[in-house]
Formats: structure tokens, C-alpha cells, sequence
């Protein structure tokens, strides 16, 4: 298939995770009244006694001790607003799955802002990846109906849904906002989590447009979790199944771009490299389980490879989502 991407000039170090320090006195606690007031950082999921809730660390705070968001279990996906103060997440209680909001403060209480009994949405269900607009009024979010899997908006108070796309022999995952709030970046598949292509939605009318017709030709084979634009607009990045497990990709957002494999970072055949995040337009953040657990790392995305170092961030993470100003 003739890729639609042009190389990236772009590479981000590799090193053995031999480099990166462990945080001493690991706390894998935190709570309503622990941690560092959020501004920037990381909200990410742990699974402990009270199930999988929500936890956020502030750039400037202390990964040890960690705001704890939620404490309802059942929570996943999180995505970070751009001012930082509210987390979207889906909660699933038995059959049904809800959309619902909580502030960073780690103080306030969640609420809901769609669920799968709304009845302006008959037969959805199994609500992933929720992603912010750049102003915080709508979320878009991938939900499945009629036996296929479709994007979603819903703005923040509930009031306004919309179906965006209608199956035609697609199914939809992961999405990102462009810059100008109008369209997202998202992948497609024929098939459920068979996602093999870039496109570009457009909010308003549904019609996407590809941006890359296959994942290029750096071994991405299927979008697995998150598909992420750069806050600058220009380039989009992704984690993607390789032929051992998966890396973090990066490509240039204009009509001839090519993916660049932008984790070889671990050095370890087999690992998993996931929910990659933009910090800046020059780092990247992502989970990986090459140390033995899931843990946040981040690493330059302007190094020459071979000389950037990789930092862990925070340790004992799933599915993490970087935001805030």
C-alpha cells in the first residue's frame, strides 16, 4: 500500500532501562487531601482495593503521593482538559457505561455528562476514549452501536449529542482534536480494533477525509490506544502493534507525511510502549511495562537517537493522559 507520509526528521533516543533511577519510598497511596494542588500533569488509573480509580500528579508535585480523583471504582480512559482542571473518564456500572467529569482538585465529585440509557442514543454502548475539545465545551468519544463502533460528541453539560459517523463499513477508535476545534484526527478500521488508517473528521458534516491510508512504514501495524495531535497542530502521535508488541509513533500532519517510530526506547523485544502524550511540542510522555510494572516515561523528541535519556515520571500508572496550561 503506498504510504501517504513523508519521513519525519524527528528521533527520540533509545536507552536501556538501566538509566532510569526508581523513585525511592514508593507511596502507592494518596488521596482526596494528599498531594500537590493540579495545574499540569498526568491523571492516570490504578487498580487497588476500591477497584480502578482515577489518581492526577502535578508537574511540580510529588509522583509518590498523588491526588486521588475518584473513589467509586470502575473508572478508565481519562483525558485531561487543556486549562487542566477537569478529567473525562468513562464509568462502567454493570451493563451501563457512563461519561462523566471530575474536577482536579481532588476534591470534588463526579458527574455524569452522557450515558448509554440517554435515549437520544438507543442501543449505544462500550464508551472509550474520550478526548476534549481546545476550548473544553464538547467531548468526543468513541461508542459502539448497530455493530459498529462510531465517534461521538456530547458537549460538557450534557444538553447537545451527536452520532458523528455511520458505520459504512467503518469502525472508529481513538481521536484527537485538531488545533481550530473543528475536526478530529482519528483511527479507522474495517474491522473492530483493526484500526489501519489515519483521518481527519469533521465535526459539523461527519465526512472524514484519510491522512494516511495504512500507518506507514516504520512497523506500525494497528492503532491500539490512543491517537494524540501536538498542541502546535502539526503532527500526530500514536502507539501501534508492531511484530514485538508495541512502540509509540509520530507523523508529520500534512499531505505527504510518513510515520516515524519514536520508541525503540526500551530496548526490550516484546514490550509494550502505550497512551503516548504530548508534553510541549518536544516530549513525549507514554506507558511502558519494560521495568517489570506499567510506569510513565518521558523522553525528548528532538534527541538524536542514541543520546536522549529516558526519565521515569511516575511509576505504578495505567493508562495515562497528560493536559492542563
Amino acid at each position: 500500500m503506498k504510504s501517504l507520509w513523508r519521513m519525519l526528521g524527528l528521533a527520540v533516543a533509545a536507552v536501556g532501562l538501566s538509566a532510569c533511577e526508581p523513585f525511592d519510598d514508593i507511596d502507592l497511596g494518596g488521596g482526596a487531601g494528599g498531594g500537590t494542588a493540579f495545574s499540569r500533569g498526568f491523571v492516570f488509573v490504578r487498580d487497588g482495593s476500591g477497584g480502578r480509580n482515577l489518581y492526577a500528579v502535578d508537574d511540580s508535585g510529588d509522583p509518590n503521593y498523588p491526588l486521588q480523583l475518584t473513589n467509586q471504582g470502575g473508572a478508565s480512559f481519562p483525558a485531561v482538559s487543556r486549562n487542566g482542571r477537569v478529567v473525562a473518564f468513562v464509568q462502567r456500572v454493570g451493563s451501563t457505561f457512563e461519561l462523566r467529569t471530575v474536577p482536579t482538585t481532588g476534591t470534588g465529585q463526579p458527574s455524569t455528562v452522557f450515558s448509554s440509557t440517554n435515549t437520544s442514543c438507543v442501543g449505544c454502548g462500550n464508551f472509550r476514549y474520550p478526548t476534549f475539545s481546545p476550548d473544553g465545551q464538547t467531548i468526543v468519544f468513541t461508542l459502539d452501536k448497530g455493530g459498529y463502533s462510531h465517534l461521538a460528541r456530547v458537549s460538557t453539560d450534557g444538553r447537545v449529542f451527536q452520532q458523528l459517523t455511520n458505520g459504512g463499513g467503518f469502525f472508529y477508535g481513538p481521536s484527537s482534536f485538531m488545533t481550530d476545534g473543528k475536526s478530529v484526527i482519528a483511527a479507522r478500521g474495517s474491522a473492530l480494533n483493526q484500526y489501519r488508517d489515519l483521518v481527519q473528521v469533521n465535526l459539523q458534516t461527519g465526512l472524514a477525509n484519510i491522512v494516511s491510508s495504512g500507518l506507514g512504514n516504520a512497523g506500525a501495524q494497528l492503532v491500539m490506544s490512543r491517537v494524540t495531535v501536538s498542541p502546535d497542530g502539526t503532527k500526530v502521535a500514536f502507539d501501534a502493534s508492531t511484530s514485538s508488541g508495541s512502540r509509540i509513533f509520530v507523523g508529520q500532519l500534512d499531505a505527504q507525511s510518513q510515520v516515524y517510530d519514536v520508541t525503540q526506547v526500551t530496548e526490550k523485544l516484546g514490550s509494550e510502549d502505550t497512551y503516548p502524550s504530548w508534553r510541549g511540542i518536544a516530549e513525549i510522555a507514554f506507558l511502558s511495562d519494560a521495568g517489570g510494572n506499567d510506569n510513565i516515561y518521558r523522553v525528548s523528541a528532538t534527541s538524536v537517537r542514541g543520546s536522549g535519556a529516558l526519565q521515569l515520571v511516575v511509576p505504578v500508572a495505567l493508562e495515562p493522559a497528560y493536559g492542563g496550561l
